[in-house]
């Protein structure tokens, strides 16, 4: 037993270490619930492919940062890796460190990977822990979007995945979001 619990603590040490030294997309909290919280993004480039289950997205957005692109250059990975649905066509995204700009990112030499800016916004979270599951975020999304059609904010979308820790980490400890961009009047 003793041996458990110390590999576990080990583990979840490790995990924290990980998230903790990862550059995280940065946003400013403009409110804040029981259930929510808006945060304000400003653009950031990301590199992003169509996330088709046989065709290993996150291997192509993966090797890009580990070095397949025009520069040969190795990319910090960053928090969260998002992945959602826009026309029928599901995306995983990678944030690039915001040490990059339009001509300082190194472009894809896989043609399955794009770099593109996201826009910056206005966008309500929900914050969950567990497994990234279809059945967790399906369970948040409908929490999330009830809430802010009852407090009457206007959602301008569809709904954002966001993950923050690598695969390694025990359920109990991830972190994971749900995120709708919205319209927000302060």
């Amino acid at each position: 037993m003793k041996k458990l619990l110390g590999i576990l603590a080990l583990g979840f040490f490790l995990s924290i270490n990980v998230t903790m030294a990862t550059e995280e997309v940065k946003f400013d909290i403009v409110h804040k619930n029981e259930i929510y919280e808006i945060r304000k993004y400003s653009e950031r480039l990301v590199a992003q492919a169509i996330n088709d289950k046989d065709s290993g997205t996150f291997r192509k957005l993966f090797n890009y940062i580990s070095g397949d692109n025009n520069s040969s250059k190795k990319i910090e990975m960053t928090t969260p890796v998002t992945q959602m649905k826009k026309n029928n066509v599901s995306f995983m995204q990678f944030y690039l460190p915001s040490e990059f700009n339009k001509k300082t990112t190194p472009i894809p030499t896989n043609s399955d990977v794009e770099i593109t800016l996201m826009k910056g916004g206005y966008f309500a979270a929900i914050r969950y822990s567990g497994r990234s599951s279809d059945k967790n975020f399906i369970k948040y999304s409908k929490i999330l979007r009830k809430k802010l059609l009852e407090d009457k904010i206007l959602i301008n979308g569809f709904a954002i995945k966001a993950t923050y820790n690598p695969p390694w980490t025990l359920p109990l400890f991830r972190r994971n979001e749900v995120m709708f961009n919205i319209k927000w009047d302060s």
